[in-house]
């Protein structure tokens, strides 16, 4: 097992992957940017090192600096966390070439399924359902999959790059803008198209694979609580499969990461509707949502990825992983909850729930100043019960505990979605929560 573990990230997944370190006895090195230097992680790490200004491209995503932090510590192994270098193929290469180990997937996987177009070429020979589409970025091929369709970045993702076409005359402009915004955020700007689902969920599957050979999936999530392509709230399992589906589903996804000869853990995502489901991508790296599985399995997964890193073969097969009860996330940001606006400032107080059944990742406490530099997500509230109802009452609870003072959060959207009769029922798709939004504002402009 590793000695130490450099920490190439930060915030609440920082804490995270801290903690999971000194419960297996590892050392940590936390590195930071000058924005940074009084962040939990920092605090609590064994080590820390300043890699850099506040910006991201200055320490973050600084490799040099990452790599020399790590060779001034004698860590043995970098966890990249999720977002910044995480879905790196040239961090990982280079990593590994300076004898550091990457606890992630190889370079290669993390290159094929960082290119949507080539990732669903793979997956899709190896019998998983793709979305209809084109195979390059290509305008003739629109009135083959029928209009509505959607352009979308190759490279990249977060909403970023994509476009919704409804007709002919408005295809070239979409091209163009999906594609300058494609080059501007990603620095690629092959864009391709896909059938436009109307009204689908969003449901991904958890993997888990060693170098051994063996394979795991911890069932599904649900991430169709969404604004503008952006996650705010994902629950497992979701409500809209039955049995027989997510039996299918994770079987399928499954023999396929095998066949792919795929380490560490994975997301696969898909679009569900009408019963049948269409990959969209795969994320090579940890998820923000994975708390969720955790709660269902009773599995960590971060300590499961040091382990597979480490070279230890899982221990369990399919039948020993047993999901039971219901889990919800809720992904608390510094927005205002109507518009979301970000909101920077102190944290004059902070109290968050506790009990049985409710979890809290954040990196908060009070005093804390919230920089400007990065993701406007300060806290994860998970809760989990033995089904769904419960976990509904549990959720309502810890969010009317939820104090966060200072600054405003998305805690009043969460306290407003979870007395909506659709979101209790569970009738909800990836355009619902838009709908949902614009409604609470017109009742608020009411009320003011």
């Amino acid at each position: 097992m590793f000695e130490k573990i450099l920490i190439a990230n930060r915030g609440e997944i920082a804490l995270r992957i801290l903690r999971a370190c000194h419960e297996m006895g590892i050392q940590t090195v936390a590195v930071h940017s000058t924005a940074d230097a009084d962040a939990m992680h920092v605090r609590l790490a064994d080590e820390s090192v300043c890699i850099g200004a506040a910006p991201p491209r200055a320490s973050y995503m600084n490799i040099p600096a990452i790599l020399s932090a790590a060779s001034l510590t004698n860590a043995s192994a970098i966890h990249p966390g999720y977002g910044f270098l995480s879905e790196n193929p040239n961090f990982a290469e280079i990593i590994e070439e300076h004898g550091f180990t990457f606890i992630g997937p190889t370079p290669e996987h993390i290159r094929t399924m960082g290119d949507k177009l080539a990732a669903k070429a793979v997956l899709s020979g190896l019998g998983i359902p793709v979305v209809p589409g084109s195979d390059e970025a290509i305008e003739d091929i629109a009135e083959d999959i029928g209009y509505p369709v959607l352009v979308k970045a190759a490279h990249g993702g977060g909403g970023r790059g994509m476009q919704i076409v409804t007709a002919p005359k408005d295809l070239g402009a979409a091209l163009a803008m999906a594609r300058t915004e494609a080059q501007n955020h990603f620095k690629n700007g092959a864009v391709y198209l896909e059938k436009y689902l109307m009204t689908p969920r969003h449901i991904e599957i958890q993997i888990l694979a060693d170098t051994h050979g063996n394979v795991v999936h911890f069932g599904e999530r649900d991430c169709s609580i969404q604004r503008r392509h952006q996650k705010l709230l994902e629950e497992g399992p979701s409500p809209a499969l039955n049995a027989d589906e997510r039996s299918e589903i994770g079987a399928m996804v499954t023999a396929a990461i095998a066949s792919l000869g795929y380490r560490g853990v994975g997301t696969l995502e898909f679009l569900y509707a009408d019963g049948k489901f269409y990959f969209m991508e795969m994320n090579t790296r940890l998820q923000v949502e994975h708390p969720v599985t955790e709660m269902l399995s009773n599995v960590d997964l971060v300590r499961e990825q040091i382990r597979v890193a480490a070279g230890a073969a899982l221990g369990y097969r399919q039948n020993d992983v047993h999901l039971q009860g219901h889990a919800i996330e809720c992904r608390v940001t510094a927005e205002n909850p109507m518009t979301f606006i970000p909101s920077q400032g102190r944290i004059t107080d902070y109290h968050p729930p506790g009990g049985l059944g409710v979890r809290i990742d954040s990196a908060l406490y009070s005093g804390y100043e919230i920089p400007p530099y990065y993701d406007s997500l300060i806290a994860k509230l998970i809760v989990y019960g033995r089904n769904r109802p419960e976990a509904l009452m549990r959720l309502r609870r810890a969010l009317d505990e939820y104090v966060i003072g200072g600054i405003e959060t998305t805690i009043p959207l969460f306290q407003s979605l979870v007395a909506n009769k659709d979101f209790v029922n569970g009738t909800y798709d990836v355009h619902w929560l838009e709908r949902f939004v614009d409604v609470e504002e017109q009742r608020a402009k009411i009320r003011a």
